[in-house]
């Protein structure tokens, strides 16, 4: 698997059909600039992360939780334990009526680079994010349930789910699938350098970016791995 490549990065343009509708939640207060809407870059900061950040109310108290995920099309999808509060008021149902789903907030970060500027206040990280709005419905249906899963395996590394045993249905039955459509988000980046003060130009600190990028260690096998079974070929080799 090849290093992970920048995401590119398109000009701001005028809003086109096939970008997301900015609304009062997806519309920052701050840096408004770095802002987009442009479905296929959000599509692109998805798919080239592993880890999302779910955020909802428990209890009163907000609550963020790591995990992994997977998109297909306009939707994405995360698991987690039938036993867990939160994921059983995504498909509960009241007097026979659809479930009012989880109302969720999701976020996804690709870190690019370290910005170093001449004064302290000025360092910064170059990223592109992506931050969903929406409300969870968790997934009854059994054939999209074993889709979902599959397509999470996949989004780590493609060609794995057909590698692996599924779910059967012990496994099945305690896990929970919810699904979060596409239909308000926004990515939001930075690029660059340093800003510094004009004033400062002449400090004598090293500035400039460090750039970040992701690289994959050699496989290690486990520790009970028939030796007659080899390295797959979807597996990423150290240093790509």
């Amino acid at each position: 698997m090849p290093e992970a490549d920048a995401v590119a990065v398109p000009r701001p343009t005028d809003p086109r059909p096939t970008d997301y509708r900015p609304t009062d939640r997806t519309v920052p207060t701050r840096s408004k600039e770095r802002a987009r809407y442009d479905r296929e870059l959000v599509h692109r900061v998805l798919d080239a992360s592993y880890l999302c950040h779910l955020g909802f109310v428990r209890d009163g108290a907000p609550v963020v939780l790591p995990t992994l995920y997977g998109r297909v099309g306009e939707s994405l999808y995360v698991h987690g334990s039938t036993g867990s509060r939160p994921l059983r008021r995504s498909g509960e149902r009241t007097d026979g009526e659809a479930a009012p789903g989880l109302p969720v907030c999701l976020t996804v970060t690709q870190l690019d680079g370290l910005v170093l500027a001449r004064s302290a206040f000025h360092h910064s990280i170059n990223y592109h994010s992506v931050v969903v709005h929406g409300v969870a419905h968790q997934v009854t249906d059994e054939a999209e349930r074993r889709m979902a899963l599959d397509a999470i395996v996949e989004h780590i590394l493609p060609g794995r789910a057909d590698d692996s045993r599924r779910a059967n249905a012990k496994e099945l039955a305690a896990t929970a699938v919810v699904r979060l459509d596409l239909d308000e988000v926004s990515a939001k980046l930075r690029t660059g350098g340093p800003i510094d003060e004009p004033e400062d130009a002449g400090l004598p600190y090293w500035s400039g970016v460090v750039p970040v990028s992701r690289t994959y260690g050699e496989p290690v096998p486990a520790d009970d791995l028939d030796s007659a079974i080899g390295l797959p070929g979807y597996l990423p080799r150290a240093g790509s």
